[in-house]
């Protein structure tokens, strides 16, 4: 079978190596699906912080179920399946306390261990997670960026009735927007200098849409929300530009939340942060209690 390995920043080779048997506990899945995420870019101009050569990319992932290793149960040969990236230690604090996503030892596929770019890949049947058979393989790829943007939703707590900020409108950004409708938020603005992400974010039911090349984004927080401005601001695009308007224009006393992964050291004003009281706050991968 042909696997995909990034064996340096920019050089991507494909090796034929054998379709691996599955082990005791495992599940062979034939990849139909896999999903360019922003960090495999990050990884491709050698901008992870995270991520070492040679690495096989890929964790955004639909499949099909073609063999079981002794002991699986409960699933079907040629069901459609997803696979949950993370590979933890079980044993750290984070791990035993219901945050696994935040192991001492976390390893991603794809970053830190082998992708699942290739034909078929093995893997435990704990991290795989049957779809519906009216679900595309397409479909299917996106269930993790979704549980991303779930995820991080939920580290506002409830947003029920909020008004929620999003700074780029890239499949995560248009995905968490999306999300923060769904679970209450009452108005979405989200901003980008792509005017083809920004329709396409009104296509998603976004409410607001700003082309922060053309408008400033303080102007809009108020022109699209009042004088009271954001409850909560997403950074989804993850550099200092936009991290520096979140901080710059955010409400005094209100939540800013870094979704992206910052390809590099930070450079912006804490002292303003400080000053207004923000609570800065991250978002990584969920688990499955997300």
């Amino acid at each position: 079978m042909l696997q995909q390995v990034m064996t340096a920043p920019g050089e991507i080779v494909f090796q034929d190596i054998p379709v691996p048997a599955p082990k005791a506990g495992e599940v062979l899945i034939k990849i139909m699906k896999i999903g360019i995420c922003g960090s495999d870019i990050h990884v491709y101009h050698g901008k992870h912080p995270f991520t070492k050569y040679p690495v096989t990319q890929g964790h955004e992932v639909s499949g099909k179920v073609m063999a079981l290793g002794d002991g699986v149960t409960g699933f079907e040969i040629g069901q459609k399946v997803t696979i949950e990236p993370q590979v933890y230690c079980g044993r750290c604090y984070p791990c035993t306390h219901g945050k696994y996503n935040l192991c001492e030892e976390l390893k991603v596929m794809g970053f830190q261990t082998t992708g699942t770019a290739s034909e078929y890949f093995a893997v435990d049947a704990s991290k795989v997670t049957p779809l519906p058979d009216t679900m595309t393989y397409s479909e299917g790829a996106m269930i993790e960026p979704l549980a991303v943007t779930v995820h991080a939703v939920r580290r506002a707590g409830d947003v029920s009735g909020q008004k929620i900020a999003v700074l780029g409108a890239g499949p995560i950004g248009i995905l968490l927007a999306q999300s923060a409708k769904a679970l209450g938020a009452s108005q979405v603005l989200i901003t980008d200098i792509s005017a083809q992400r920004l329709e396409l974010a009104k296509q998603c039911g976004v409410d607001f849409a700003v082309n922060t090349a053309e408008k400033d984004f303080g102007e809009a927080l108020v022109e699209c929300f009042g004088p009271d401005k954001a409850d909560v601001i997403y950074d989804c695009a993850g550099n200092d530009t936009t991290m520096g308007q979140a901080i710059k224009y955010a409400r005094k006393g209100s939540t800013i939340i870094l979704v992206a992964v910052y390809a590099g050291m930070a450079n912006v004003d804490l002292a303003v942060l400080n000053d207004h009281e923000l609570d800065l706050n991250t978002s990584m991968i969920p688990s499955r209690g997300l």
